[in-house]
């Protein structure tokens, strides 16, 4: 198996709506893009695959070497050699890589977040970074694209808390900030027992809200010069904001089940989007 075809099939088996975005890019973009894409897989599988945090940590040093090695020319691993050819191509900066890494890291050092700022730097590290790193490979001109795509990043970020609550909470993690959870009289016994009560309807319609927020902002930074090459970027969003809808028309019952798109949805929303973009 060659290293390209090693990053098309972790990114196939993911079954992510990122995959839906890839599908009408250019080749040499979307080799780029898968590469990046299977990076932050591995990573993240690092942190949730790997019950001994000791080992966890471990693996995520050699992940550093392994970054630093690739910059040097010298990758070892499919998804580095995979990824190598397009760092000048893209301006792909081994401190964006490296930052994705110690967001994962995050992961093993904390599992409550004591407000939204201490959040935000937690999004920025595993998913406004990735969304710098895309819109380089999409096609960026202008200084407005990237700051579009740490936004639109941070909102995906909003919209995935949103919808794991629940399977984050059987894993111990809460990621809605304590103060939030104390401002609408929320604890955190009621997300580890799957409480549904209408406070937790109350907290997590402020979360959605904030997360449409995010997107609007995205939006409106996005420069017309930019906005056909950051069609994928637009793909992504129409999906996971199609998602947070359906969570909201749900009645955001996200402690018992996860709420996802079916894969038909998905490719209607990207067919749709990249037409309309």
């Amino acid at each position: 198996m060659s290293p390209d075809e090693y990053c098309q099939q972790k990114a196939a088996q993911s079954g992510s709506s990122f995959y839906y975005s890839f599908l009408f890019l250019p080749p040499e973009r979307r080799r780029a893009i898968t590469a990046l894409y299977a990076f932050c897989r591995e990573v993240d599988d690092t942190v949730d695959e790997t019950s001994d945090e000791s080992l966890a940590r471990i693996k995520l040093a050699w992940w550093r070497t392994e970054v630093g090695a690739m910059y040097e020319g010298k990758p070892t691993h499919p998804v580095t050699k995979a990824l190598h050819p397009f760092l000048d191509t893209y301006t792909l900066k081994q401190e964006h890589l490296h930052a994705i890494i110690d967001g994962m890291e995050m992961d093993l050092n904390q599992t409550r977040y004591l407000d939204y700022a201490g959040l935000t730097k937690y999004c920025w590290h595993v998913a406004s970074v990735v969304g710098i790193l895309s819109a380089s490979i999409f096609g960026a001109t202008r200084p407005e694209t990237l700051r579009y795509a740490e936004k639109l990043g941070h909102a995906f970020q909003l919209t995935n808390i949103i919808r794991d609550v629940g399977e984050d909470a059987r894993k111990g993690r809460i990621y809605l900030p304590i103060n939030e959870l104390q401002q609408f009289n929320v604890t955190a016994a009621d997300l580890l027992n799957a409480r549904h009560t209408e406070n937790f309807s109350k907290l997590m319609a402020f979360q959605a809200e904030r997360a449409q927020r995010a997107y609007d902002e995205a939006f409106a930074l996005l420069p017309k010069e930019d906005r056909r090459a950051q069609r994928p970027g637009l793909i992504m969003a129409a999906i996971y904001r199609t998602l947070l809808d359906e969570i909201q028309r749900d009645g955001y019952h996200v402690l018992t089940q996860r709420i996802s798109l079916t894969p038909l949805r998905k490719l209607w929303l990207a067919w749709k989007t990249w037409v309309r973009s």
